[in-house]
């Protein structure tokens, strides 16, 4: 089944982890690690990786990459393959492009003229065809199908303005920036620092966090001066399992360099006169946590709607369709198994409804190919009435900055169904 067959998908993920203080640490960084990647499970069920190293001047990579879930990939035993590192990063991965193979399971590593790099992407290369076209040209070789693996062979590209004893990451960026202006943030693992990047337009989310003493996690207005390490995540709800508080986020085009001593910013570069921010209105529709926090609030604050399903009595019911992913990672269907995906999802509880009127809510409407075998199963449990209210407004065009998107023409807004609605829906 092609992609584009399958309609709106989660995102990837990335987290990355550094011990401060004292190296060797005794933070157990890939346990970390894998935690906060199992925070971030529903933007990405495919496959899951991590990288560490311990941050010597030639620093020793150690890196285990497996298909499935964090859990499967990362076992106790699995585990041991990343001891003993100071700092390491990690993915899970949902393909935006690319196949779902072991070779474009990220994080990717490669040599450049100042030893390794690894590198974690979230997002998709809006000019990846032609960035591609362009490497090749050039003789650069390519071993995968990932737009991931372009942006590493970009920043292992030595930049003029470099001196040939002194890497310029800044300068290097700076370069990633000009050949692709969106969408993507990373997470960049050099000798003993990360560093973390948003494009100019914050397309795709990411923040960083303080690991703070396990005697300090539960005292939330104890403000302790010991941190224990340094955290970045695409979303800061992967900080709750790990005793980390949120700490701020990167900004749009900002450079943030992560070392055991510091977080500081090297750089912010400006997008194109004239060009606004452009930050993922699916991350709050779709993808994100309802825990977590985007631009200095919660996704979903205490006043956001509770998700209810009113039938004389409320009854509470889990917030979107993908939530029920959420909890059991189900697969998404194509078109003419939909209905059969929504009966494996779904139940009635037909004896709370049965004769009410039902005001069902959802956070938006794509294709209509889960909302109308819903109604059909509430109006074949006897319910009276169904009136549907949608959260969001229409989707009415493809996306191209990392999110599987159905094509224009299968998206129920454009369709002249649209105009009467409610008879096309049931």
């Amino acid at each position: 089944m092609k992609l584009e067959e399958l309609g709106i998908r989660e995102e990837c993920g990335v987290f990355g982890c550094i011990a401060s203080g004292e190296w060797p640490t005794q933070l157990d960084v890939p346990h970390v690690i894998t935690l906060g990647l199992v925070g971030l499970q529903h933007r990405g069920q495919e496959s899951a990786g991590i990288v560490t190293s311990d941050g010597n001047s030639i620093p020793t990579f150690k890196t285990h990459k497996g298909m499935g879930l964090v859990n499967h990939v990362f076992t106790e035993n699995n585990l041991k393959k990343l001891y003993t590192s100071n700092l390491g990063i990690g993915h899970t991965r949902y393909a935006t492009t690319g196949n779902c193979e072991l070779e474009n399971c990220q994080p990717f590593v490669v040599e450049t003229l100042h030893g390794k790099i690894a590198v974690a992407h979230n997002g998709e290369l809006v000019n990846a065809a032609r960035l591609r076209k362009k490497l090749l040209r050039h003789g650069i070789g390519l071993s995968t199908s990932s737009d991931s693996e372009m942006i590493t062979q970009l920043l292992a590209y030595t930049p003029p303005q470099e001196q040939d004893d002194t890497p310029d990451w800044v300068a290097r960026i700076k370069n990633l920036m000009k050949e692709a202006p969106t969408a993507y943030s990373l997470l960049i693992m050099h000798k003993d620092v990360i560093y973390a990047v948003r494009d100019p337009y914050g397309n795709r989310p990411l923040c960083i966090g303080r690991l703070i003493p396990i005697s300090d996690i539960n005292d939330k207005e104890k403000k302790t001066s010991e941190t224990e390490g340094w955290v970045v995540s695409s979303e800061s709800c992967s900080f709750l399992s790990i005793g980390a508080r949120y700490y701020r986020e990167v900004l749009p085009g900002e450079i943030v360099e992560i070392s055991r001593h510091k977080v500081q910013t090297l750089d912010i570069i400006p997008r194109s006169e004239g060009n606004a921010m452009a930050f993922c209105i699916f991350e709050y529709v779709y993808f994100a946590r309802p825990d977590s926090i985007f631009e200095d609030k919660k996704v979903l604050g205490p006043k956001g709607f509770e998700g209810t399903v009113t039938c004389c009595k409320k009854i509470t019911v889990p917030l979107t369709v993908r939530f029920f992913s959420f909890l059991d990672y189900v697969a998404a269907l194509g078109p003419s198994r939909g209905q059969l995906g929504v009966a494996k999802k779904f139940g009635v509880l037909s004896d709370n409804c049965k004769g009410k009127r039902i005001v069902l809510v959802d956070d938006s409407i794509v294709r209509g190919n889960t909302i109308s075998p819903i109604i059909k199963l509430l109006k074949e449990s006897g319910e009276k009435k169904v009136h549907i209210q949608i959260a969001s407004p229409p989707v009415r065009h493809p996306c191209f900055m990392g999110i599987n998107i159905p094509t224009k023409e299968e998206l129920i807004a454009n369709k002249p169904e649209f105009g009467h609605i409610s008879d096309y829906l049931g």
